[in-house]
C-alpha cells in the first residue's frame, strides 16, 4: 500500500496514534488486533442471526413477516446514517473508551430489545444497536491501525475485518441453531454474552490510544470533501454489493439450480467463509505494498467467478469450488479498501472509517431491491450472479480513477 504521506504533520499523527514506540515492528500483529476481530465477531453476529429466526420472531410476536422483515431495514439505518454522526460525537474520547461504550451501548440495546414482546420498541432496539455497531465498527480498525507499523495497516485492518466474514458464515448460522434448540432469543443472548465478554476483555488487553493529536471535527469534515476518498467509499459500495447479491442467494441457487441435497447446502456456504478468509490474508499483504493491484484482482475475480457460477450453476462439481473462490475474490479487496481509506485520511480516519462501515452496509442493503427487481421480472437465481459480475466491472474504473499520479522523482501521492 501507499505509506500516508510522511511530512511531519502526518509523522506527529501517527505518533498520536500509537501505544510508545518500539525498536522493531514484531512479524505478528499484536494481540489486541485479534481482540478486536472477535469483538466484532461478537456484535456481527447480531446482524446475520436475524434472518435464520424470522419466521419464529414473527410467530412469536404476531406480526407478518415483512413486518419482522423491518428487523433487518432499521439495524441496517442505523448503521449507514447512525456511525457517521457517532464518530463526530466521540470524537474527543480515548479510543478504548469509544470501544468499551458501544459495546456497551449494544448489549444493552440488544438485551432491552429481547426483554420486549413489543415490535416498535424492537425495532428501536434494532436501530440503536446499528448505530452502536457502527461505532464500534469504526474505531475499532482505526485502532488496530494505530498499534501496527505504516507497512502493516491494511493487513491489522484485514484482520479486524475478518471478524465480520466470521460472523456472517459462523456467527449468524451458529445463533440460528441454537435458537431452534433455546427459542430465537437464545442466539441473541449469546452475542449479548460474547459483546460483554468482549468489553471486559477491551479494558483489559487493548492499550489505551489517543485520537492523533489535537482531535478536530473541522479537519475530520475538512477530509471528507477529498474526491479520492469517495472513489474509495463508491467502490466499497459496490464491490459489497458484487459478492452479496450472489452469497445473499446462494443457498437457493445451490438447491434448485444446482441440485445440492439441503444436507449439503451449509457446508459449501462454509467454503465461501473458508474463501473469505484466505481473500482477507492475502489480500492484507498485498495491500501493504500494492493497494491497487488487490483491488483490481479483487474486482476482475468477483465479475470473472460470477460469470462463471451463472454461466455453470447446474454442474456441482464446477460451481461448488466457485463459491470458495468468490470468497476469495470478494474479500481480497477489502484490506486495499480500508488501506486507501486511512492513507487518504490520515489526518483524520475516524469520521472516513465510520463512513466506510456505512458504504459495506449501504452495499449489502442495495442487494434486495436488486434481487428483487431481477426476480421478478423473470430472470431467474442464475440472473443474480450477472447483476454482480456487472457491479464488479463498474469497481474497475472507480479503482483505476483513484490510482495515486507519479510525480518526477518517481514517487506516488495519496492525493
Amino acid at each position: 500500500m501507499h505509506s500516508p504521506s510522511s511530512g511531519p504533520e502526518a509523522a506527529a499523527s501517527r505518533a498520536g496514534d500509537r501505544p510508545p514506540a518500539r525498536a522493531a515492528a514484531p512479524r505478528a500483529l499484536p494481540p489486541p488486533v485479534y481482540l478486536l476481530a472477535f469483538s466484532l465477531f461478537g456484535m456481527g453476529s447480531a446482524e446475520f442471526l436475524v434472518a435464520g429466526v424470522l419466521p419464529d420472531i414473527a410467530a412469536d410476536l404476531r406480526i407478518s413477516l415483512p413486518s419482522a422483515g423491518w428487523l433487518i431495514s432499521t439495524f441496517a439505518i442505523g448503521v449507514v446514517l447512525g456511525g457517521p454522526p457517532l464518530a463526530v460525537l466521540t470524537l474527543r474520547w480515548p479510543r478504548r473508551t469509544t470501544l468499551v461504550a458501544t459495546q456497551v451501548l449494544f448489549a444493552a440495546g440488544l438485551a432491552a430489545g429481547l426483554l420486549t414482546s413489543s415490535h416498535p420498541l424492537l425495532l428501536v432496539t434494532r436501530f440503536v444497536c446499528g448505530l452502536a455497531y457502527a461505532g464500534y465498527f469504526a474505531v475499532a480498525t482505526v485502532t488496530a491501525i494505530g498499534l501496527v507499523p505504516p507497512e502493516r495497516t491494511a493487513r491489522a485492518s484485514g484482520v479486524v475485518v475478518s471478524g465480520l466474514s466470521l460472523a456472517m458464515v459462523l456467527g449468524g448460522p451458529a445463533g440460528a441453531l441454537l435458537g431452534h434448540f433455546t427459542g430465537w432469543r437464545g442466539g441473541f443472548w449469546a452475542v449479548v454474552a460474547l459483546t460483554c465478554a468482549g468489553a471486559v476483555l477491551t479494558l483489559a488487553a487493548v492499550p489505551e490510544t489517543g485520537t492523533g493529536g489535537a482531535p478536530s471535527v473541522r479537519r475530520e469534515l475538512r477530509t471528507m470533501r477529498r474526491p479520492r476518498l469517495w472513489l474509495v467509499f463508491a467502490a466499497t459500495l459496490l464491490s459489497t454489493a458484487a459478492y452479496m447479491i450472489t452469497y445473499n442467494y446462494l443457498a437457493a441457487l445451490l438447491r434448485d439450480v444446482t441440485g445440492l441435497a439441503d444436507v449439503w447446502v451449509p457446508a459449501v456456504l462454509t467454503l465461501f467463509g473458508v474463501g473469505a478468509f484466505l481473500g482477507i490474508s492475502w489480500g492484507g499483504r498485498i495491500s501493504d505494498g500494492r493497494p491497487h493491484r488487490a483491488l483490481l484482482a479483487g474486482a476482475f475475480g468477483i465479475a470473472l467467478v460470477s460469470a462463471l457460477l451463472a454461466s455453470f450453476a447446474e454442474h456441482a462439481a464446477v460451481a461448488v469450488p466457485l463459491v470458495l473462490l468468490l470468497g476469495v475474490a470478494g474479500f481480497v479487496l477489502n484490506p486495499a479498501l480500508y488501506g486507501r481509506v486511512f492513507t487518504l485520511a490520515s489526518q483524520a480516519p475516524t469520521l472516513a472509517g465510520a463512513t466506510t462501515v456505512s458504504m459495506f452496509q449501504l452495499g449489502i442493503s442495495l442487494v434486495p431491491p436488486l434481487a428483487g427487481a431481477a426476480l421478478n421480472a423473470g430472470g431467474g437465481l442464475t440472473s443474480l450472479p450477472w447483476i454482480g459480475a456487472a457491479l464488479a466491472l463498474l469497481t474497475v474504473p472507480v479503482a483505476l480513477l483513484d490510482r495515486p499520479k507519479h510525480r518526477s522523482s518517481g514517487q506516488s501521492t495519496a492525493e
